[in-house]
């Protein structure tokens, strides 16, 4: 019984995008390198391909892309893909618990995940544990929905996590880190040059911490080891495997009730924690992956990729429910379980890629085909107790419930998905000014199995078009606009406990791409519209009486409806001085005209820049500014507790959180430098997405000695 909060077992796993030429490879080709292996390209003229699976800068691109790279990582210390998704653009990370972390963008949850271009997709959008980016070089986000690369899912954006690759000079860099809360960590990045045909890439780390919350710590292993071989001068092949351990001790399943059954709110401290600490989250990420390219003396290219993926993981949860009295404290009950997951992915992808002459012109075109397969087992082992009792509010952090009993596990999921796609898309040339773009994904999806007593048999098809255009009005102001269309098979059951039709998914994008101070800075300016009908939205808790099991979690279709604006710039003002950001607004209704999913945000500011000064031992001085207004949540079961009748607003006031960093070079090959992190010690509460939250962690201080040779 992992509802109401237990993952949508891993149906997202149906996600698989084709593999792509990443922008750090085209980099290579396209950049300038400098001595240091470092690679210098112009703002906005980054390639990628995350959008529209063609090697396009991010300014012939018409959606918006963004992309920070490894010196951003390293620059504040961002360990973990959660806090550097927080850093994006209209693009909100959701901390419901301590180990599972929604994200969303333009109104609709991000479910699409990929590393490389090979789709990685999380269940329901969870990132589960903390995910490192030792393994990264950088990560590119294409808000909107995502026809060509990924077909399935929400119009929301694609998360594209580019790996790490061998190069062909010798590089080493290491970290020792140390900071607020026992936190320290230690990593590795070995680049070594073999022959003049072979190379290897070797990536390790460790981290520890304790968290804010009472009873948390977290400990996690990171490894990488990469092989690339250059066969001939046309036939290029790697492989790698990488493995991350992220083991959670005290960890929150559902978060804090924040209302007393009067209806007003609970003063609580940023510690306040419904866990305990027998409980645990162990997760296990193994990926091996295998990539063949060969070019041919006419510039096209096939590419293979195939990849497997097992994630497993286990875990002792507790779930809080129910409201405290005033006067006791006492009226919140818990409920635990023990489970072992362990999936299982298949991922294949075949592409040609290359330039065709037509009209006078030279287009690009790629054609590709992919194949995945997902098997999914969840065990439940449910503690025979379901009304433990918590201790009195006024006692949390000093006394904590008792481990229950467990009677036995039982499998209570066991289903596979497989998808088959087809897919396409050309770069045209309509003229010195004009670009279009135009693809269509074609997919069929075929599932079978059962989970938690629910069928997951299902057999789906869909083409999803795509249409864009890029208008040069100068040589450094362009016009663009996009249409794709995106669609979602749905896990959730109604209350009926009949599965949910799936959603259909459209998106709207138009604005203005701009480079400034000789090609340094890029900006953008977006408008966009996104639809999605017949999404899944929470609407109750079985009683035992009806269709479903007790405790489990139905849902109704709703029509919604976001729209809004966003304003980005990244690059630099001057040679020393960088920065990026932008500022986003979003208004999402229902069918009706009003106000829904209140728990985004629906203004927010992110913003970043440092400043070098070479003369002083390469000193460098940063922030982060990241802002967002106020959000709400509806509480309506206080009185099912014995508490007020009616709808209670839970708020969450605007806030913002400001990072500082400072670096300066010891001596040759060595740096050191400082992070705080939320300088002003801002309290504010990380999500009311299920009207339980918890605090997020106070300041804190990070000290880095770093070396690289």
């Amino acid at each position: 019984m992992r509802s109401p909060f237990r993952h949508a077992l891993f149906a997202s796993t149906l996600l698989i995008a084709p593999g792509q030429f990443t922008a750090a490879h085209a980099a290579e080709a396209d950049g300038a390198v400098e001595s240091d292996g470092s690679i210098v390209v112009t703002a906005g003229e980054q390639p990628s391909s995350s959008a529209t699976a063609l090697s396009l800068s991010i300014k012939e691109t018409p959606q918006s892309v963004t992309v920070i790279d490894r010196k951003r990582i390293e620059d504040f210390a961002i360990t973990n893909v959660n806090d550097l998704l927080d850093q994006i653009v209209g693009l909100n990370v959701e901390r419901v618990e301590t180990d599972r972390t929604y994200f969303s963008s333009r109104g609709f949850d991000v479910s699409n995940f990929q590393v490389d271009g090979i789709g990685l997709p999380l269940a329901w959008g969870i990132q589960f544990g903390d995910l490192d980016t030792a393994l990264f070089e950088n990560v590119e986000v294409v808000r909107g929905a995502n026809a060509i690369m990924t077909g399935i899912g929400n119009p929301s954006a694609t998360v594209n996590y580019v790996r790490k690759r061998p190069t062909d000079d010798l590089k080493v860099t290491a970290s020792a880190q140390a900071g607020t809360r026992d936190y320290w960590r230690g990593d590795a990045d070995l680049n070594v040059p073999l022959t003049d045909t072979l190379a290897a890439r070797f990536i390790v780390a460790h981290e520890e911490r304790d968290g804010h919350l009472d009873y948390n710590h977290v400990n996690r292993d990171v490894y990488g080891a990469i092989l690339r071989w250059q066969a001939t001068p046309n036939l290029r092949a790697t492989v790698g495997y990488t493995r991350q351990e992220n083991d959670a001790d005290g960890v929150l399943w559902g978060a804090v009730p924040l209302l007393y059954t009067d209806g007003t709110r609970i003063d609580l401290p940023r510690s306040a924690s419904t866990s305990a600490d027998w409980t645990y989250w162990n997760t296990k990420d193994q990926s091996a992956f295998g990539e063949l390219v060969y070019t041919f003396d006419n510039e096209w290219s096939v590419t293979g990729m195939a990849t497997f993926r097992r994630f497993q993981e286990e875990s002792k949860l507790l779930y809080a429910y129910g409201y405290p009295d005033r006067e006791t404290g006492e009226g919140v009950y818990g409920m635990s379980g023990i489970y072992p997951s362990d999936y299982k992915q298949y991922l294949g992808d075949l592409y040609l890629s290359g330039p065709i002459r037509a009209f006078g012109r030279q287009h690009k075109l790629v054609l590709g085909v992919s194949v995945s397969r997902s098997d999914a087992k969840e065990y439940e082992n449910f503690a025979e107790d379901t009304a433990l009792v918590y201790p009195s509010v006024y006692e949390w952090g000093d006394v904590q419930v008792a481990e229950p009993a467990y009677p036995g596990s039982y499998l209570a999921a066991d289903y596979t998905d497989k998808l088959t796609r087809v897919y396409g898309a050309a770069h045209l040339d309509f003229s010195d000014r004009l670009k279009g773009v135009i693809g269509a994904s074609a997919m069929w999806i075929d599932s079978t199995g059962f989970s938690y007593e629910v069928t997951q048999a299902r057999k789906d098809s869909k083409v999803s078009p795509y249409v864009g255009a890029v208008y040069d009005l100068t040589p450094n102001v362009s016009f663009y606009a996009s249409y794709t269309d995106i669609y979602n098979p749905q896990v959730e059951v109604d209350a009926n406990n009949e599965r949910l039709d799936p959603a259909k998914g459209t998106s709207l994008e138009a604005g203005i791409k701009s480079t400034w101070f000789g090609g340094r800075l890029y900006a953008t300016l977006a408008v966009f519209k996104a639809k999605q009908k017949g999404l899944a939205d929470f609407a109750g808790t079985f009683d035992g009486t009806g269709a479903g099991k007790a405790g489990d979690s139905y849902y109704a279709p709703v029509d919604t409806t976001s729209k809004g604006f966003e304003v980005e710039l990244a690059g630099k003002v001057t040679d020393q001085w960088s920065v990026s950001g932008g500022f986003t607004l979003l208004d999402v209704e229902d069918a009706e005209g009003n106000d829904t999913r209140t728990w985004i945000p629906t203004k927010s500011l992110k913003l970043a820049t440092t400043y070098e000064v070479p003369e002083f031992n390469d000193l460098k001085l940063g922030a982060q500014l990241r802002w967002q207004n106020g959000t709400d949540a509806v509480v309506s079961d206080l009185v099912y507790y014995g508490g007020a009748e009616g709808d209670v607003t839970l708020k969450q006031k605007g806030y913002a959180v400001v990072d500082l960093m400072a670096g300066v070079r010891i001596v040759d090959h060595l740096r050191a430098s400082l992070n705080v992190r939320n300088v002003t010690d801002k309290k504010y509460l990380n999500s009311l997405k299920w009207g339980q939250a918890f605090y997020a962690a106070p300041r804190s201080a990070v000290v880095t000695l770093s070396f690289d040779y």
